[in-house]
């Protein structure tokens, strides 16, 4: 998404890039019942619910500057807008299409396929939804509410020891998953945008819900084209808790991971993603991000050639058809694997005329030189980066760490502090959390 922005801002469009976050009503299992998971993490930790929504919004924001993808240009939060939320909500039901069950509110899917088309997006038929239900789920709690068990929860009426609830017509309570989503987008790009965006396990029932919503309240499907980008697997095999094969960026870059031989850069997983088209699956290993390292490190490689360049009176390469091969490719479905495989080629050119093997004329060099760096920088969004310092430092950094747990262990608090405090000294800030033990340079 942040190659697609980029590219429409290259392309001369005014855009509005909205990207949401949504802090409330994700419950445990995603469904309309359990306990929230935010709520869940605030009590053991015994923090604000607020606090763990910061502490992820802030991570998240760190590992995407550290990869150099632009912030968009507003960025909402769920429980920021509730009050879009239950007008919205409001009138959804005034409209017909959804009810208020015990202080809950659902949306009434029998009663909106009447007139619509719930599975236009995700292709799934209703009929097929019906009978998968299964009479087995009455037996969850608070599914006697519905009328139907496809329905799905726009407001829920909170329990005594539910913590992020609001005042609503309803009851005291919090808005369901999928009418976040559409209220926001709503408020800040029109009942109807140009572009919605997301991941393939959002297709179905978020975002065909969020169809539902729009048309039950807008009378309009909210967004002309949809985007949705594929999974990525890890050798093979998709990432679960129960296969203990989840990577967390951050093992990432410090390659403090169990399947990771080597710490990986930013840029070198930046490049790795965009080597696989945004609809296809991506398979993690070692071997593809030694080979997104050796190709990134190729074209920064090229970049920092290409601008001494020696010219000639002529040309042995087509630099206009070359160039017209990037836009094509981008053009045709944010072909990044192609816009890649076409700057290799580039990088070739590059390297020959280096080497004197190959002619290029002044005129030629301005054209190649402009749109290498364009495409690598502007539009991949790669940048250059100090080779090895970052590694050396995580490689340090993580010796000292283990020296002071082990002193810890030992119960020799005073080495431990000293450690601490050294680092302090030094600019380096430990942070100890449940997670582990993490670090930050001033």
């Amino acid at each position: 998404m942040d190659v697609l922005f980029r590219y429409l801002m290259h392309t001369e469009h005014k855009v509005r890039y909205v990207r949401n976050i949504t802090d409330v009503g994700h419950l445990l299992n995603d469904a309309d019942e359990g306990e929230d998971k935010i709520g869940r993490i605030a009590k053991l930790d015994k923090i604000e619910p607020m606090e763990v929504v910061q502490k992820y919004t802030n991570a998240y924001h760190a590992a995407l500057q550290k990869m150099n993808v632009l912030p968009p240009s507003i960025e909402p939060r769920a429980s920021g807008h509730i009050m879009e939320q239950i007008e919205m909500i409001e009138e959804i039901v005034k409209n017909g299409f959804a009810y208020e069950s015990n202080g809950s509110v659902y949306f009434d899917i029998l009663k909106y396929a009447e007139t619509n088309d719930y599975g236009e997006l995700s292709g799934r038929k209703l009929e097929d939804l019906i009978a998968g239900a299964g009479e087995e789920r009455r037996s969850l709690e608070g599914q006697e509410e519905k009328r139907s068990l496809n329905d799905f929860a726009l407001w829920k009426k909170a329990s005594p020891e539910h913590i992020m609830k609001w005042n609503s017509p309803w009851s005291e309570g919090f808005p369901g998953w999928h009418i976040e989503c559409s209220a926001m987008s709503a408020k800040y790009l029109g009942e109807q945008f140009d572009i919605h965006a997301g991941g393939m396990d959002l297709l179905f029932p978020h975002h065909e819900s969020e169809i539902a919503l729009s048309k039950a309240c807008n009378h309009t499907t909210p967004a002309k084209y949809w985007i949705h980008n594929n999974m990525i697997t890890i050798n093979g095999q998709k990432m679960a808790k129960s296969l203990n094969n989840g990577v967390l960026i951050e093992e990432l870059f410090t390659g403090n991971h169990h399947l990771l031989e080597q710490a990986y850069s930013p840029m070198t997983l930046r490049f790795f993603l965009l080597q696989a088209h945004y609809r296809s699956t991506l398979d993690f290993s070692n071997e593809a991000l030694l080979a997104a390292e050796k190709g990134y490190k190729r074209l920064m490689n090229a970049a920092a050639k290409v601008g001494g360049l020696s010219t000639s009176a002529s040309s042995e390469m087509d630099v206009n058809s070359w160039k017209q091969k990037l836009y094509e490719a981008m053009n045709e479905d944010i072909a990044t694997p192609q816009v890649a495989a076409t700057l290799f080629e580039a990088a070739k050119w590059i390297n020959e005329i280096d080497a004197k093997k190959m002619n290029i004329s002044a005129e030629d060099k301005e054209v190649l030189a402009t749109t290498f760096s364009v495409f690598v920088f502007d539009i991949l969004g790669l940048k250059p980066e100090e080779e090895g310092n970052n590694d050396r430092l995580d490689s340090v950094m993580q010796m000292v760490i283990d020296l002071r747990k082990q002193a810890k262990e030992n119960k020799d608090w005073a080495t431990a502090d000293k450690i601490r405090d050294e680092l302090n000294a030094a600019g380096i800030e430990i942070m100890d959390g449940k997670e582990g033990t993490t670090y930050k340079t001033s």
